[in-house]
């Protein structure tokens, strides 16, 4: 089949040359793609000049949003002074030092140093990496296991797709690697027994844990890697007291607790940190897109005392700590970051999640709530799922190959709107935290619209179902 793009045109272009993360690579040769050309605010458009509302900042990313004069300065005026430089064999330049001091001083818990990464998949690996390097240095060669939850999501580098826990990233791939098991999904609606509450289901959670963590011998476990709310497994938020039941038991253990705030951090749930949010006391912090606003890849894995000593003592002993990448800490996305933080700091992006999130969560569960093709409304701050089912009364989702929410995406591309859906048919919003209580209300409209299309659309298929 002839794509039906002009020749010549950028999505020709892009059929005939690129490969696509997280796309149906032979479907794509006849689709194509949505071609974005530039960005304001919450809005994209694309290159034939249609507007959007991105209702997820990208990939969780533009906290805010497409366009902002002082972070391109930021980048001019670094690209000006030092456009490269790298931290290996003890070099640094002044924006890595200032922004691991920021991070240090906004950490959730005491932390002791940062290490800077290009990506969140490549701090996610590098902080499985100092685990297993720190328990050898504590004379424990044998507790190395990983422990991530089903439906969690951690990147796609090897190790940190095998601590994701969603079959997509392992199918074909051969992960997870040996070493990597997971645990129950806290998704209470699809996995609290009725009559539990969520304070019973989550002390379930934690005795689940705790026998994994027993069949398997503690002595073999380093780590737990946890999302506080688990983003691209449909922003699963954590049921009451969860957290406050599963670390005793990982303290229990001596299991070192990671908390993965690649979408969470910077103030997406109503706190700087999710881990202030849900109660999370982590050894190890990761963090990634909102540091910069993503307009430059950066990530960073905030260690504790306790790990940065073992970590020194070992590579005193090797005579380096034999792990970086040329990119780390560079300079350019280093003095993106700390122009970052310094806006979310003088415009309280946290004062304004606190002030709108209650509103758009509000909105989200009145409008859709009730609506029949919807199981559940989820979210906290300004991160949300709409869930959709087949089966409101038995919460029975969708059999995958009817691809029903890859269907509503394209009605929400039909009426402006940028959608992503996650596992089981879930519907994220992560809006660019900037956004307003006006824009909010647009973005409901048009994701209203698409949905009764869908609806149509369904009740058409199961007149005439498709062969």
């Amino acid at each position: 089949m002839t794509p039906p793009h002009a020749a010549n045109s950028a999505a020709a272009r892009d059929i005939a040359n690129v490969l696509h993360p997280y796309t149906d690579l032979q479907a794509h040769q006849e689709t194509g793609p949505l071609v974005i050309a530039r960005g304001k605010g919450v809005r994209v458009y694309d290159d034939a000049g249609k507007e959007y509302i991105e209702t997820v900042a990208g990939l969780w990313c533009a906290a805010l949003g497409f366009d902002n004069e002082r972070l391109v300065q930021a980048a001019v005026k670094q690209m000006r002074e030092l456009p490269f430089y790298h931290g290996f064999t003890g070099r640094s330049h002044a924006p890595m030092i200032d922004l691991a001091e920021m991070l240090i001083q906004r950490a959730p818990v005491p932390m002791s140093k940062v290490f800077f990464a290009n990506s969140g998949s490549e701090a996610n690996d590098t902080a499985i990496k100092m685990i297993w390097y720190a328990n050898n240095a504590w004379g424990r060669p044998g507790k190395k296991k990983i422990i991530g939850r089903v439906r969690g999501y951690h990147g796609i580098t090897v190790a940190a797709a095998s601590v994701t826990g969603q079959a997509a990233n392992h199918k074909a791939f051969d992960v997870p690697l040996p070493g990597f098991i997971h645990t129950l999904c806290p998704t209470f609606y699809h996995e609290g027994r009725e009559g539990e509450t969520e304070e019973q289901f989550s002390a379930r959670c934690a005795e689940e844990l705790e026998k994994l963590i027993l069949a398997e011998g503690p002595e073999t476990i380093a780590a737990m890697f946890c999302e506080p709310v688990q983003g691209a497994g449909g922003v699963v938020v954590p049921p009451r007291g969860y957290f406050q039941a599963i670390q005793p038991v990982l303290r229990k253990h001596d299991i070192l607790l990671v908390a993965d705030e690649v979408i969470c951090g910077f103030g997406r749930t109503g706190n700087y940190w999710g881990s202030q949010t849900f109660g999370l006391e982590p050894d190890i912090l990761v963090c990634a897109k909102a540091l910069s606003n993503s307009f430059l890849p950066i990530s960073a894995v905030m260690v504790n005392q306790r790990v940065f000593e073992a970590l020194a003592a070992k590579s005193h002993e090797i005579g380096t700590f034999g792990h970086g990448f040329t990119y780390s800490g560079h300079p350019v996305p280093a003095a993106v970051a700390i122009e970052t933080l310094k806006i979310y700091d003088e415009i309280d992006i946290v004062g304004h999640v606190r002030e709108v999130g209650p509103y758009f969560q509000d909105e989200l569960r009145r409008r859709f709530r009730d609506h029949p093709l919807v199981g559940e409304v989820r979210g906290v701050g300004l991160i949300g799922a709409v869930e959709l089912v087949e089966d409101k009364a038995a919460r029975r989702n969708f059999p995958p190959a009817r691809k029903v929410g890859p269907k509503l995406v394209k009605h929400g591309e039909r009426h402006g709107l940028i959608l992503r859906s996650m596992v089981l048919d879930s519907i994220g919003f992560s809006p660019p935290l900037v956004i307003t209580r006006a824009e909010i209300d647009e973005m409901l409209d048009r994701f209203a619209r698409a949905l009764e299309d869908l609806a149509v659309q369904l009740r058409r298929e199961a007149i005439a179902p498709v062969a």
